[in-house]
């Protein structure tokens, strides 16, 4: 496996493996070509044989100097237990440390009890919420009217 900068090009190959490797739920439309063409040092990719098997786009937040952002990961699901996510996730803290921020923020949806565990397993926290969905902190209408989001945060 092969660990690399996401290019602006990637965009294509990735756009239409996200909606394949979410099960068939619509999700390409959080991941515009702007990710691409804007976070490339902090945005990487796992290749495998030429092929894209993961990969993490993330970006230093612009008004917390303190802080950085994971936007959205994707690992092929056949390489879900190979530790490329972990891979990816590791790649991005030590890119957070270089430009010394000390936390990392992200958020997932309450159904993906998968990314939940996942987010776990790394060591983030989730960050409170006003209510409570299968024993888990969730902040209300979050990304809008019954878009509940889980927060996560960890300090590096």
């Amino acid at each position: 496996m092969k660990l690399r900068n996401l290019k602006p090009s990637d965009y294509t190959a990735i756009s239409p493996l996200i909606d394949e490797w979410w099960g068939g739920r619509k999700m390409s439309h959080l991941l515009p070509k702007l990710f691409f063409d804007h976070f490339n040092d902090t945005s990487f990719i796992v290749e495998k044989d030429g092929d894209i098997i993961g990969f993490l786009i993330g970006f230093l937040s612009q008004t917390s100097s303190d802080k950085a952002y994971i936007h959205f990961v994707g690992v092929d699901p056949k390489y879900r237990k190979f530790n490329v996510g972990r891979q990816l996730y590791n790649t991005f803290f030590d890119q957070v440390k270089q430009n010394d921020r000390h936390s990392v923020h992200c958020i997932t949806s309450p159904v993906n009890k998968t990314s939940i565990a996942f987010h776990l397993k790394m060591g983030f926290l989730i960050e409170g919420g006003d209510k409570e969905i299968d024993g888990v902190y969730v902040h209300s209408d979050y990304d809008s009217p019954a878009e509940d989001r889980v927060l996560f945060m960890k300090r590096i």
